[in-house]
């Protein structure tokens, strides 16, 4: 029996939850519209595209050379490397860390190398860009306890690796480490997840929602399971891939299985424009 010290505790407890969504949310957008948060990509464009080496919109001429990028450039192609006016050739790996340290840069524009699956391509990320400056909201459900759920993480003997359609139309692989398995309403549901290297989780889902009050599919981010599977499945923190901000990403679809036959009336929903 539920004492009414313990229902004072659960009701602060859901109090606290609510106020770290809100806080949650508000990082969110920051993140979102940040000069260079997903926002700002005005495009990605995959070198075998344009075989000649120019790019339309992007200075400087790229060229694969094994596993490197080579970026030639002269004084009026306005280029920086490394933060200092660039010319002549230089070569170039993926960049790995935040936009805003990439090493090529044009003015406040950031060309961000990119590598997938051996194929390489120039990200445009453009702080004025028209999408960073239509976008008034994230529209997200306020926060439910309901949607806060726990799971079971249940580890492959093996990584499994599906081909799922991207956004752009082309079929990527998608490496699925384990499922966590949870409840709604009584019926018991899994989702595929990725395993990071920190031990945390990542799923690719849809659900009755999705394309109808929901963009078509979204991400959740689970935290590292504990020692005995048990894992926070806060369908609250669902979030809108980054396709969602711009049609440049290439975010993988949902892979079979993945879709959700409950309305997941939880987290963000849409990306709102003025």
């Amino acid at each position: 029996m539920t004492t009414d010290t313990q229902k004072a505790q659960q009701v602060q407890q859901v109090r606290q939850a609510e106020q770290e969504w809100i806080r949650w949310h508000e990082e969110r957008t920051a993140t979102v519209s940040a000069p260079y948060g997903p926002l700002s990509l005005a495009g990605t464009y995959w070198l075998s595209d344009h075989p000649e080496g120019r790019i339309p919109a992007v200075p400087g001429q790229w060229r694969e050379d094994g596993d490197e990028l080579v970026l030639t450039a002269a004084a009026e192609d306005g280029l920086t490397v490394d933060g200092k006016p660039f010319t002549g050739e230089v070569r170039l790996t993926a960049d790995r860390s935040a936009i805003e340290t990439s090493r090529v840069a044009h003015g406040e524009r950031r060309l961000v190398v990119l590598v997938r699956e051996g194929l390489w391509a120039v990200r445009d990320f453009d702080p004025g860009s028209a999408a960073r400056k239509t976008f008034r909201a994230i529209e997200a459900t306020p926060y439910d306890a309901r949607w806060a759920l726990t799971g079971t993480f249940r580890l492959y003997d093996a990584t499994r690796s599906v081909r799922v359609e991207n956004a752009d139309g082309v079929e990527r692989g998608l490496d699925l480490g384990g499922e966590i398995a949870f409840e709604v309403d009584g019926t018991e549901h899994a989702l595929q997840v990725t395993v990071e290297q920190d031990g945390s989780l990542w799923a690719v889902f849809a659900d009755a929602t999705s394309g109808k009050s929901s963009f078509r599919f979204r991400f959740l981010r689970p935290a590292a399971p504990a020692e005995d599977g048990s894992v926070t499945v806060d369908l609250n923190r669902a979030v809108l891939p980054p396709c969602a901000f711009a049609d440049h990403f290439i975010c993988p679809f949902p892979p079979p299985g993945n879709t959700l036959p409950v309305a997941v009336e939880a987290g963000e929903r849409n990306r709102t424009d003025n």
